[in-house]
């Protein structure tokens, strides 16, 4: 089940110290504004983001109808058919998206040891 490009979302507690701590080990500014409080950092295809005061613990993000770089691709699977196969699957999730419509939405579910992932498609 192709989940689109994959980043983790990190909880920071002082956003320009985790920004410069990633730089420092080769991460760029790939999107987002201190101003806004966060932060997408990028080395290679290796995506962070650093997120401050908007949720309480990390969490696993996948982006259908992105690459690494956020240019949207020409076939991916939406949001609403991953959704469907994961319930199909038994998976529970903790939020779920209208399977009527379309365009941008998002599914978000637990993994056994409480990690929260996150599928959010921007498209």
């Amino acid at each position: 089940m192709e989940l689109g490009a994959f980043s983790i979302s990190l909880s920071v507690k002082d956003l320009k110290a985790s920004k410069q701590f990633y730089e420092a080990i080769g991460f760029s500014v790939f999107a987002g504004k201190v101003e806004r409080s966060y932060l997408i950092m990028k080395n290679g295809n290796a995506l962070i983001g650093l997120f401050q005061g908007m949720f309480d613990k990390n969490i696993l993000t996948f982006n259908p109808g992105w690459d690494e770089n956020a240019n949207q691709l020409d076939s991916f699977k939406d949001v609403r058919e991953i959704q469907k196969k994961l319930k199909g699957k038994g998976v529970k999730l903790a939020s779920e998206t209208d399977e009527s419509s379309s365009g941008p939405a998002s599914i978000s579910m637990f993994d056994p040891d409480g990690n929260q992932i996150l599928i959010d498609q921007h498209v």
